[in-house]
C-alpha cells in the first residue's frame, strides 16, 4: 500500500492510501527519496487561489472561462512535481535496468510511482550524483527556459528580481552565460545566499531605490535583460523601470488578482521594453525543434553533476514525510523563512 498527500480543501492536507498495482511488463516500480515543494504552483494549489480552480481552462480557445464548473476542483489528488527516487521492481520484459537505478521526474508527493521504462530510461539521474539534485529538474527546467526566453549574451547586465528558488536558479544559470548579475530581493537572508553562490550585486528594495542604482551601475542604460520571478506587479513595475531601452523584460511570476501597482503610461510606454511571458509549459517558438521540457529537465539536472549549477544549496528546511504539512505551513505563514523545502520519504 502506498501513501499519498493530497490537498482536500483551502489549505487542508490529508494522507490518502493508495493500491501498489501488480507491474505491466515494461513497467517499474520507484520508491521515492525526496521531494521539493514549490512554492508557488503548489501553495496557490494549498490556497485555493490557483486559476485552474476558479475557472475552466478552454483548451480550444486558451481562455479561462467563468464556470460554475472549474478545471481543479477539491480534492487535488497530484501535488508535486519534484521527485527523485529508486527502481525497487521491474516488470518481466525490462533488462537494462538494475534494482537500485536513481530516477528524476515529476510524480506527486508520494510513497511509490510506477512508470513505463522508457519514461524512466529518459530521467535517470547522472552516475555517482548526489539524488538530491534530482529535486531540482522541473524547477530547474523552468528557470532554464526563463533564461533561454531572455536570450542572455555574453558580456551583458542582467537584474533578477525575486530571489526564491526559480529566481536563484535564474541567478545562477545568467552567470554561467556570461552576464554580470544583479539580484534583488526584500530579504537579506536570500540576498546573502545570492552573493554566495555567484551574484556580482546584491540590492535589497527597502534600502535603495533599484531601478535608479541599476542604471547608475550600467552608466545609465539599465539592464540588458530583466527578469522578474516573485510573482508582484510592484516588482514587475520596478523591473520595467530597470530595464535598459528595448531590452527585454522575463515575467517569471504568476501574478495573482489585479495587476496593482503597475503603470504602463510611464516608463513602459516611453522606453520601449520587450515584456515576455515565461512559462514552463512552452519554449522560446525560436527553439522549439531543439528544446523541449524533457531536455530542459534533463539539462538541469546534467548542470548540477557537472557543477556548473549548485542548487542544493538552497535547501533551506527538510521534514519527513509524516511532517510535510508543517513544511506548507510554514511556506504559508513565514514565505520569507523558505527557499526551498524539501520531503523526505
Amino acid at each position: 500500500m502506498g501513501k499519498a498527500l493530497v490537498v482536500v480543501g483551502p489549505r487542508q492536507l490529508a494522507f490518502q492510501d493508495y493500491e501498489d498495482v501488480a507491474l505491466k511488463p515494461d513497467e517499474v516500480r520507484i520508491q521515492t527519496l525526496y521531494s521539493g515543494i514549490s512554492a508557488g504552483t503548489e501553495l496557490t494549489q494549498y490556497r485555493g487561489t490557483n486559476p485552474y480552480m476558479n475557472k475552466r481552462w478552454d483548451e480550444a480557445t486558451r481562455l479561462y472561462l467563468e464556470s460554475d464548473t472549474p478545471s481543479w476542483t477539491y480534492p487535488v489528488p497530484n501535488i508535486g512535481y519534484e521527485e527523485v527516487g529508486m527502481v525497487i521492481e521491474i516488470g518481466s520484459a525490462v533488462s537494462d535496468l538494475p534494482l537500485g537505478t536513481l530516477v528524476f521526474g515529476p510524480w506527486w508527493h508520494r510513497t511509490h510511482y510506477v512508470a513505463n521504462v522508457e519514461w524512466v530510461r529518459q530521467r535517470l539521474m547522472p552516475t555517482g550524483a548526489d539524488p538530491l539534485i534530482g529535486i531540482f529538474s522541473h524547477i530547474g527546467a523552468v528557470g532554464l527556459n526563463g533564461v533561454h526566453d531572455g536570450r542572455v549574451r555574453i558580456g551583458e547586465t542582467v537584474a533578477v528580481f525575486g530571489l526564491g528558488t526559480p529566481g536563484q536558479i535564474v541567478a545562477q544559470a545568467a552567470r554561467a552565460s556570461g552576464a554580470r548579475v544583479i539580484g534583488v530581493d526584500l530579504h537579506d537572508t536570500r540576498l546573502e545566499m545570492a552573493k554566495r553562490l555567484g551574484a556580482h550585486v546584491t540590492l535589497n528594495p527597502q534600502r535603495v531605490k533599484v531601478a535608479e542604482e541599476i542604471k547608475r551601475l550600467t552608466d545609465n542604460r539599465g539592464a540588458d535583460v530583466v527578469f522578474e520571478v516573485s510573482g508582484a506587479t510592484v516588482a514587475l513595475n520596478e523591473a520595467i523601470r530597470a530595464a535598459a531601452y528595448s531590452a527585454r523584460v522575463i515575467a517569471m511570476g504568476m501574478y495573482p488578482g489585479e495587476a496593482r501597482g503597475l503603470y504602463l503610461s510611464e516608463e513602459f510606454h516611453h522606453n520601449r521594453p520587450s515584456i515576455v511571458c515565461s512559462q514552463i509549459s512552452g519554449v522560446d517558438p525560436e527553439l522549439k525543434y531543439r528544446w523541449d521540457k524533457l531536455r530542459l529537465q534533463q539539462t538541469a539536472v546534467r548542470l548540477q553533476a557537472e557543477g556548473i549549477l549548485n542548487l542544493t544549496p538552497l535547501i533551506t528546511h527538510r521534514a519527513p514525510f509524516d511532517r510535510a504539512v508543517e513544511l506548507f505551513e510554514l511556506i504559508d505563514r513565514a514565505p520569507e523563512q523558505v527557499v526551498q523545502a524539501v520531503i523526505e520519504f
